[in-house]
């Protein structure tokens, strides 16, 4: 499958200055690919280059394998993108925003602007004024407005930026859905680790402008380093994990039994206990959490 988005070594230089240091990296259809990373780590500079608010000094950015240096408009008509905030006309209702922009894109029709309010949930309140919309309702105003000319590639600046908790669960169905259904590329950048953790599917972390790493959100969940095990007879169990798996790290304590194991072998365990007659009433898998692999891979110093 060819990338949606590619970034190959790109640079950003401010002066004397380096900001962005050879960032490389690609984007998928149907995936929500989140830049992760504190704040001034690089995430906005990288987002204003892809989509042409800011020069790159070296490199190349491709968007459906055009270059936005050699042809920026044909490369930039398959994206969608809000940077930092929406901005919209805050007397106007959100049914007239929407028509706004859509004169400014050709094949934009009425049926198209129908199909993306009720996309985003707004069919109730798009005939209200913007002013009275919540911070929520602006966001999604703003999701309609960037879907309006069917992009391939969704770009979100720090979408969930403001939100209380019902507003972010709101913003991160709707991208999961859209990603799902309508099979767009999707790139998110965020410092709330828990929020990336569960929306997206793969995340880049990004440190002093530098590419730490590209992980994908299943892996890291199948990096069991540990399991517990709630058994009993415990003292059994412990002889019989031993004798299966010699060189197996096992700890006992007072939830349970600790064994540090691949997650492929989790299955093979249970069953070398049952067929033991031993009670195996629960299996936890203790994986790393994302903040755990975010403070690991970055040294721990730079987080928000």
């Amino acid at each position: 499958m060819n990338p949606l988005l590619q970034l190959k070594n790109v640079r950003k230089d401010i002066g004397k200055k380096t900001i962005i240091h050879d960032l490389s990296l690609e984007v998928f259809a149907g995936e929500v690919f989140g830049f992760l990373g504190p704040n001034g780590a690089g995430k906005t500079t990288t987002i204003r280059m892809i989509v042409g608010l800011m020069g790159i000094t070296s490199g190349e950015v491709l968007i459906n394998g055009i270059s936005i240096q050699k042809d920026f408009e044909k490369a930039i008509q398959h994206v969608g993108a809000i940077v930092e905030n929406p901005e919209m006309y805050k007397f106007l209702t959100g049914y007239q925003n929407l028509l706004h922009y859509a004169r400014m894109t050709k094949g934009v029709t009425k049926e198209r602007i129908d199909e993306v309010v009720q996309l985003v949930g707004l069919e109730k309140r798009i005939h209200d004024k913007v002013k009275t919309y919540s911070l929520g309702m602006r966001q999604r105003l703003g999701l309609a407005q960037a879907l309006l000319h069917r992009p391939s590639l969704l770009i979100l600046d720090e979408p969930t930026n403001g939100l209380d908790p019902a507003g972010i669960r709101e913003i991160r169905d709707y991208l999961r859905k859209l990603a799902k259904e309508e099979g767009l590329g999707i790139v998110v950048s965020s410092h709330l680790l828990s929020e990336m953790e569960m929306m997206c599917d793969r995340f880049a972390i990004i440190q002093h402008g530098r590419l730490v790493g590209i992980e994908s959100v299943q892996e890291l969940s199948k990096q069991a380093e540990k399991v517990l095990l709630t058994v009993e007879p415990m003292q059994q169990a412990l002889a019989v994990i031993k004798h299966a798996y010699p060189h197996m790290n096992v700890t006992p304590t007072k939830q349970g039994i600790e064994v540090s194991l691949d997650y492929e072998e989790i299955p093979n365990l249970n069953a070398a206990l049952v067929s033991e007659h031993i009670k195996v009433y629960g299996i936890q898998v203790l994986t790393k959490s994302l903040e755990e692999r975010f403070l690991e891979m970055t040294g721990g110093n730079e987080i928000v």
